[in-house]
């Protein structure tokens, strides 16, 4: 099984949702560039693949390429 990386909240140990499922994404670097400043952490095995959403699949994400090509991103 691949590894899935979520997101914990600025301020609590809660992992951040999309409509109650928890944001992951398989690569820890492209996580931590594109959500600058995320504190990642591997997602607990407890929580089937179901209750989760992939990063790509996230509407402020739909237009964007992956793999990510930082040459694509303004900085």
């Amino acid at each position: 099984m691949t590894t899935r990386w979520a997101i914990e909240g600025p301020r609590s140990r809660d992992l951040l949702t999309h409509g109650g499922r928890v944001i992951v994404h398989d690569n820890r670097h492209e996580l931590e560039w594109v959500i600058a400043g995320a504190r990642t952490v591997q997602c607990p095995r407890s929580i089937p693949p179901e209750q989760t959403i992939g990063l790509r699949w996230l509407p402020q994400f739909e237009g964007v390429s992956w793999p990510l090509r930082r040459d694509e991103w303004r900085t």
